[in-house]
């Protein structure tokens, strides 16, 4: 059986070097082809035995022989191939899409507490990719080894993989990566899901109790049906629900701070004229500070 194909999408930058890192990581864990590809529509076509000085691609391929030495001393068994493709980088990647498990891109951050600063490239093929698309911060740097020791890590803030389900019809793919993404981590998996209270909720002194706690609980009902099944697939996987009585965008955001990698939806068929992307996958590539995988879904 042939193995596996991860992509990183190359530009040069520090932020695409983090996500060679994160991607040649995935790749070493699951035994797959790591594929580092840069796409110039200016590249030229030339003889093998063109001489350096009149290489029209040496800036081209400096780019991906830079990812390949930084990865190089992480991962030096890893089965590495080099693309350099003649293509506008958006056609490139969702070609890439289309042959590989995930395709893996670095995103720009300002500073640590500000917002992604997402390109339209990136925009693109998260929007529009048939398979899960993972974003990287430049910020994101491995984990380092863990010894296990409870007191070591805060309350809430303890290695995981986080899924956002939004119960508002099936996710199977979404599921399906998380609970992969925790198994070959050996973490476990928190599911979340934000359900915003209706208007009967309220009353001048705040919040009825009552309806709050009726809702949070048949929200906890319907999410646990819907893990359910894929615990039973993955008896290895710790898996902890929670619910919270906000929107689900915010009920992600607040709840993924210390996890390893967060996964969210996207439904790949939209309204004609609604954003690429739904609201807790925009806040998802906003907000959230580590890795963010978008799968698409039905």
């Amino acid at each position: 059986m042939e193995p596996e194909i991860i992509t990183v999408g190359l530009d040069g930058s520090v932020e695409s070097l983090a996500a060679a890192q994160w991607a040649a990581d995935e790749a070493d864990r699951r035994k797959a082809v790591l594929r580092l590809l840069h796409a110039w529509i200016l590249l030229a076509a030339e003889a093998p035995d063109t001489p350096p000085d009149r290489d029209q691609n040496a800036g081209a391929r400096r780019i991906v022989r830079q990812a390949l030495d930084e990865v190089r001393k992480r991962h030096p068994h890893v089965r590495i191939v080099e693309d350099l493709v003649g293509a506008e980088a958006d056609v490139a990647l969702l070609r890439a899409a289309d042959e590989s498990r995930m395709v893996v891109l670095g995103t720009r951050a300002l500073t640590a507490w500000e917002s992604y600063v997402l390109g339209d490239v990136s925009l693109d093929v998260v929007g529009r990719a048939e398979g899960p698309v993972v974003l990287v911060r430049g910020g994101w740097c491995a984990t380092p080894e863990r010894s296990g020791a409870a007191d070591e890590v805060p309350p809430g803030r303890e290695p995981r993989v986080v899924v956002g389900v939004s119960l508002n019809g099936p996710c199977d793919p979404l599921l399906a990566f998380a609970f992969d993404a925790a198994a070959s981590r050996g973490l476990p998996l928190q599911a979340v899901h934000g359900r915003s209270l209706p208007v009967h909720a309220y009353a001048p002194w705040g919040v009825d109790p009552d309806v709050a706690d009726a809702i949070t609980k048949e929200a906890d009902a319907e999410l646990r049906e819907s893990v359910g099944p894929w615990a039973e697939r993955f008896p290895d996987v710790a898996v902890r629900l929670t619910v919270l009585p906000e929107s689900p965008a915010r009920a992600v955001i607040e709840t993924v701070s210390g996890a390893e990698l967060l996964a969210v939806g996207r439904r790949r068929h939209r309204p004609l004229l609604a954003p690429r992307v739904g609201p807790v996958a925009h806040a998802a590539i906003h907000h959230a500070t580590c890795p963010v995988a978008v799968v698409p879904h039905e």
